[in-house]
C-alpha cells in the first residue's frame, strides 16, 4: 500500500540523529488534551479506537504511551477526506484496502467481540458521513448483516467547546446518516477552542494528508525537513508524557462521572491507568 510514512513511536523505529539539535517541543496543551482523551475512552463504548485522518495525531500519541502494557490497541486510519469532492468510484477499492489493512471489513464488523468506535475532530461531520458511506455500501455489497454490525460502529467527535445550552444543535443531528445507529454510537467530547484549532487547523503533522484521489504522488520515504524533525520532538515527547504517572492519572481522572463507570470495562481501564 502506498501510504505516507509514519514512524511507529510506542515501539520506536530507529530515529538515529533526527532529532539531534530540536528543541524540546512546547506541549502547552498537554492538559486539556489528556482531558478529552480519558473521555474519548470512556465514550469509545468499549471499542477499538480507530483514529481517522491527521488531526488527532496527537491524541494517538498521547494514548500510544499511556496505554502501553493494556490490552488496548490503537490505529490510524489515514484518510483525509476532500471536502468540495465526491469519494470517485475508482477510489473506492483504495479506501476498501486501507480499513482491511487494520482488521476493519464487513466480515470482520460481523464477528468481532468489541465495537470500532471511529475519533475524529468534527466541524459538520463530513468525514464521518463519507466513512459511513463508504462502509455501508461495502456491507451491503458483502451482504453481510447490518443488524450485527450496526451494534459494532461508533463514532466519538471531538468538538471545539461553546457555551452549553440545551438549545445547542449538534452535528448528528443534521446527518441522517448517524439515524441508523444506536443513539449512543454517536457521541461528542468537547475540547478548548484554541487546542482544537491547534490539532485540526495549524500544528504541523508528520505525514502529508492522504487524499484517495491523489494516492499515486506519495511516498513511503520519511520526510526529513526541519518542520518534520520539530513535529516527530512533539510526536516523541507526547508519548513519553503518556507514559508518566502523572498524564495516565490526568487520563483517568477525566473519566470522572461518566456513565460508562457503571460498566466492569471502564472500571477496569480507570485502575489501570491509575
Amino acid at each position: 500500500m502506498n501510504l505516507p510514512f509514519r514512524w511507529d513511536l510506542v515501539t520506536p523505529d530507529q530515529l538515529g540523529s533526527l532529532l539531534d539539535d530540536v528543541v524540546e517541543p512546547d506541549t502547552w496543551y498537554l492538559a486539556e488534551l489528556a482531558e478529552c482523551a480519558g473521555r474519548v475512552l470512556a465514550r469509545s463504548g468499549n471499542g477499538d479506537l480507530v483514529f481517522v485522518g491527521r488531526s488527532l495525531d496527537s491524541m494517538f500519541d498521547l494514548l500510544g504511551g499511556a496505554l502501553e502494557g493494556t490490552s488496548r490497541v490503537l490505529h490510524r486510519l489515514p484518510v483525509s477526506f476532500d471536502r468540495s469532492r465526491e469519494i470517485a468510484h475508482a477510489d473506492v477499492p483504495r479506501a476498501r484496502e486501507l480499513a482491511a489493512e487494520i482488521g476493519i471489513t464487513p466480515a470482520a464488523l460481523a464477528r468481532r467481540d468489541r465495537p470500532v468506535t471511529f475519533v475524529d475532530v468534527v466541524w459538520a461531520g463530513g468525514t464521518f458521513g463519507k466513512l459511513f458511506g463508504l462502509l455501508d455500501d461495502w456491507i451491503a455489497e458483502e451482504r453481510e448483516t447490518w443488524p450485527a454490525i450496526r451494534r459494532k460502529l461508533r463514532f466519538v467527535g471531538v468538538t471545539s467547546r461553546t457555551a452549553t445550552s440545551p438549545n445547542v444543535r449538534r452535528w448528528q443531528q443534521d446527518a441522517d446518516w448517524t439515524r441508523r445507529l444506536p443513539a449512543a454510537s454517536v457521541l461528542n467530547v468537547s475540547l478548548d477552542p484554541q487546542v482544537w484549532d491547534y490539532l485540526g487547523n495549524d500544528q504541523i503533522k508528520l505525514t502529508w494528508p492522504y487524499q484517495l484521489h491523489r494516492w499515486r504522488e506519495y511516498l513511503r520515504e520519511a520526510k526529513r525537513d526541519e518542520h518534520t524533525r520539530m513535529a516527530l520532538a512533539e510526536a516523541v515527547r507526547l508519548v513519553e508524557l503518556g507514559r508518566t504517572k502523572e498524564v495516565r492519572r490526568m487520563i483517568a481522572r477525566a473519566m470522572d462521572g461518566e456513565p460508562a463507570l457503571t460498566e466492569p470495562w471502564l472500571r477496569t481501564l480507570r485502575s489501570q491507568l491509575n
